[in-house]
């Protein structure tokens, strides 16, 4: 099989710039998956946010995990559970309106480092939404004004540990699921691998690697592009040793966003337009009780409401 897509993004200022957005094109077509060189945010902040992220764990975290395995007897389990993940979560929200003042249990110094981390997050997303109008031949800034809405994006991340597991072949560290939103920009640990993505029927691992930012496009982009590139499923595999780090930002349309396949694009297609319009967050509504199911279903359940949506002008941004 092909190699996983490594991107260069120093690249994109060199005479190899036609290369690396043929990379990324071929990417988005054909992984949905792709993980970034060279992007931009500095190697310190990164080292940081790896820190601060385990001190944290170890302080608020783990003990708390322990007590949520022990309380349904997970360590004892002699057959597949499918209904729970071995990870220890929090949320984070950026956009529209930050929460990390509220958050308990938070070191000044990770507030500090995370809001820095998120600023870096949110322009390196603004920066592929344009990558990907420029291959997708739409004009600069179209993904970017239907992501609008009339607040601006969504933009969150969920900070994630998967610590050891000790019946890793019974239980998931995240059972297998499409993203809902735009783009997701992980980073990940260097050295605890589990992340993997479903291609052409198996399962293939998105190799650890350091200072590296993974990217994947969620169902919003699928729609938009009406099926030229796809959200794709992708699940995160319990490890007997090692504490697996991940800390994955959404960036999102915002809540009253109109998400519809792009014009330009229905207009070169034979088939037309294959996905619905919806409101996000009507699409979200039906995500939060159906993430581990197909998304197949979530679209056409969408086309049932798809009627009542007046399509607006899109904002200028």
């Amino acid at each position: 099989m092909e190699s996983f897509p490594v991107i260069d993004l120093e690249k994109l200022n060199s005479e190899e710039r036609g290369i690396t957005m043929a990379k990324i094109k071929d990417a988005c077509e054909n992984w949905g998956f792709f993980e970034l060189v060279n992007h931009g945010i500095s190697h310190q902040l990164l080292d940081n946010m790896e820190r601060l992220n385990k001190e944290h764990y170890k302080k608020c975290m783990e003990q708390k995990f322990k007590q949520m395995v022990a309380s349904k007897g997970l360590e004892a389990t002699q057959s597949e559970i499918n209904d729970i993940d071995w990870e220890s979560t929090f949320h984070l929200r950026h956009l529209p309106v930050s929460n990390i003042s509220e958050v308990p249990d938070l070191e000044e110094d990770y507030r500090k480092a995370m809001k820095q981390f998120a600023l870096e997050l949110e322009k390196l997303a603004e920066l592929l939404m344009d990558l990907l109008c420029e291959n997708l031949g739409l004009e600069k800034g179209y993904l970017k004004r239907v992501f609008y809405g009339s607040n601006g994006p969504t933009f969150g991340t969920k900070v994630s540990n998967y610590p050891p597991c000790p019946k890793p072949d019974l239980i998931k560290g995240l059972r297998a699921h499409t993203d809902a939103g735009g783009i997701i920009l992980l980073f990940q640990d260097d050295k605890v691998s589990g992340l993997q993505l479903l291609k052409d029927g198996q399962w293939v691992d998105v190799p650890p690697m350091r200072h590296s930012i993974v990217i994947n496009l969620g169902d919003q982009l699928e729609v938009i592009t009406n099926g030229k590139y796809k959200s794709i499923e992708h699940r995160v595999i319990a490890q007997a040793d090692g504490n697996r780090m991940s800390i994955a930002s959404f960036y999102n349309p915002g809540s009253d966003a109109i998400i519809y396949p792009a014009p330009e694009l229905v207009e070169k297609e034979e088939k037309g337009q294959v996905y619905p319009k919806f409101v996000f967050e009507d699409y979200m509504k039906l995500y939060t009780g159906l993430k581990f199911q197909a998304k197949e279903p979530r679209f056409e359940a969408m086309k049932t409401i798809e009627s009542s949506i007046n399509l607006g002008p899109i904002a200028t941004v």
